[in-house]
């Protein structure tokens, strides 16, 4: 295949013609390469796989570039979030020109003085990194890999520290692996709970009229011991609902390990873990939570919430908890972790009114916002309105950091994070 030579023969017919691959003459190889460089990028793909897409491209032949890609997507492809990263893969390799310019401009210094950077998206620096075995330059304010500060050792990062304060969304395949082994190593302290039930103790305050009449009838009816009895302690449950539409599926994913984590310690914990995911609709995804493997685990998850990435409807979704799950899942006090931005693209009014049942419900209600990573994040969205008067703590998670410090919450009872000053905004926006 003369490759060169026929797409500047077919010009004017870019849309319907073959994609033409790097190397000409050597098709299976090059599908082959395409493998290589999608698993480099973080997408799962094996032997199996490879030789999958090859039979799939020599039924469906080489006529339409869409036939190719549809394909290559349907035997490569086996998670949802894993699309983004082939697209532009496919477009990068199969020498789409302009995408080509794209991402080169991502690899590249710019040369533009004045201009200003734009941050890469996390597919975009997956596949130039795939392609090219380098990351892409940090933007302006952003610390390049290996660099250090020589003036003083003391302002030094190793790169477990950087990675610890870095976004999740701005994460390579790399740092995003490396990210979810840090989150899954972090330990969520909680406190027991004092039941009503009580137990029989030799120290206990409250004397056991019952136990000691029955060993006294044993005896004759002489009471050698007074029993003694205190209240039971267990652990509280977890329930999260996870927002996964497309503005927060990289805090999503992180939450998920971190929740994994939780759900699996060894030592103390949680008594249940209960998780929810919503975008355009609710899934119980408790049970693909309790696999011992994260990564089985989230494969299972990415498998049964079928709306990654899609729109949000966080006021359906809460009212489907509230009326389907949390009589069964609420009923213990649970501590229950609010995952969401706040942008509801439904506009339900009864936003509010759900969350007024949810806190009701709920033993404590903690919101993690990642846009509060933002210094200037105000209360203006209609759903951040609806939601802030009924959560008792609102934190971010866009880090690791973030998620090391959510135990703060749970530990001190006052804490509260930024609500007290988004409330205080809150009013003085409603006052105006």
């Amino acid at each position: 295949m003369k490759h060169e030579a026929n797409d500047r023969a077919e010009t004017g017919r870019m849309a319907e013609a073959p994609p033409s691959p790097p190397e000409g003459g050597r098709l299976a190889d090059n599908i082959l390469l395409f493998a290589r460089a999608l698993r480099r990028a973080g997408v799962r793909v094996g032997p199996s796989r490879s030789l999958a897409a090859l039979e799939a491209v020599a039924a469906t032949g080489m006529r339409r570039r869409a036939d190719m890609r549809a394909a290559l997507a349907a035997t490569l492809v086996s998670r949802p979030e894993d699309l983004p990263v082939f697209d532009r893969l496919f477009a990068l390799f199969w020498r789409d020109p302009q995408f080509l310019e794209k991402m080169m401009a991502l690899l590249l210094p710019s040369v533009k003085g004045g201009a200003e950077k734009r941050a890469p998206k996390p597919a975009e620096r997956r596949a130039a990194e795939a392609l090219t075995g380098a990351a892409p330059p940090p933007v302006a304010g952003e610390q390049a890999p290996g660099e250090e500060i020589t003036l003083d050792a003391t302002l030094t990062f190793s790169p477990t520290e950087r990675l610890r304060h870095q976004d999740f969304e701005q994460m390579s395949a790399e740092e995003t692996r490396e990210a979810a082994r840090l989150v899954a190593s972090l330990t969520l302290p909680v406190r027991p709970i004092r039941s009503r039930r009580c137990i029989t103790a030799p120290r206990g305050r409250a004397p056991d009229w019952r136990r000691t009449m029955q060993g006294a009838l044993r005896r004759g009816g002489e009471i050698e011991r007074l029993e003694r009895r205190a209240r039971r302690t267990r652990w509280p449950d977890l329930v999260a609902l996870c927002d996964i539409s497309g503005s927060m599926v990289a805090y999503a994913r992180m939450v998920l390990h971190f929740l994994h984590a939780c759900a699996h310690a060894e030592h103390g914990g949680w008594g249940k873990v209960h998780a929810f995911t919503f975008g355009t609709r609710l899934t119980n995804i408790t049970r693909p939570l309790m696999q011992r493997d994260a990564d089985a685990a989230l494969a299972a998850i990415g498998t049964t919430a079928r709306d990654w990435e899609g729109g949000t409807r966080i006021g359906p979704a809460i009212a489907r908890f509230n009326r389907d799950w949390s009589r069964r899942v609420l009923a213990r006090g649970a501590v229950v972790l609010l995952v969401t931005d706040g942008l509801d693209r439904a506009g339900d009014e009864n936003l509010g009114r759900e969350m007024e049942r949810l806190h009701l419900s709920a033993r404590k209600l903690i919101w993690l916002n990642p846009l509060l990573r933002w210094d200037g994040f105000a209360p203006e969205a209609q759903g951040v309105r609806a939601i802030l008067p009924h959560v008792d703590s609102i934190r971010s998670c866009h880090n690791v950091e973030s998620l090391a410090a959510l135990a703060e919450a749970l530990t001190r009872p006052e804490d509260s994070g930024e609500h007290r000053r988004l409330m205080a905004a809150l009013g003085r926006r409603e006052g105006s």
